[in-house]
């Protein structure tokens, strides 16, 4: 074997093995040093929380008074989709004035598969095309409502000027 194809060997053995080396990304809040921050229920509130930490990953739905801090590990192999190896949730929960009252942590092992459900309400009467749509209500608002002449509702309103 020639030089010339030897080094090619070398160079396709390299690429191929270094092409089955996983890729990590990690998104969401950082872990200092792989380490949970010390919150104090009673003694930390929001701003020493945001000085520490920064904005929250994303606050609840209904309850506004809980913030969470989120951070997912995720793995890919090749060209195999990506996996989730870590995901780390800290969930604190706050009083009316603001103050930590409490903390917990979830893990992955924590999380619910969720499927989708793929179902549609059905509407009543026919379905309309995008043109029907559009085009729908040409003819039905008497020319005025677009001048403001008459006074409609939704129309420009106040008093009329010919009176």
């Amino acid at each position: 074997m020639t030089k010339t194809r030897f080094a090619a060997v070398i160079a396709l053995c390299a690429i191929g093995i270094t092409a089955c080396t996983p890729t990590l990304r990690n998104h969401g809040y950082a872990y200092v040093n792989g380490e949970t921050p010390v919150i104090t229920p009673g003694e930390d509130n929001q701003t020493t929380l945001v000085n520490r930490l920064g904005n929250p990953s994303t606050r609840g739905v209904f309850e506004t008074d809980t913030w969470y801090y989120i951070s997912a590990t995720r793995e890919t192999l090749a060209y195999q989709l990506p996996q989730t190896r870590e995901r780390r949730i800290m969930a604190v929960e706050f009083d009316e004035t603001g103050t930590v009252v409490a903390v917990e942590e979830y893990g992955l092992e924590d999380g619910r598969r969720v499927n989708l459900v793929r179902r549609e309400t059905p509407t009543r009467g026919r379905e309309l095309t995008f043109l029907e749509q559009v085009l729908g209500n040409i003819g039905r608002l008497p020319a005025g409502s677009f001048t403001g002449e008459e006074n409609l509702p939704g129309g420009a309103g106040g008093p009329r000027r010919d009176q």
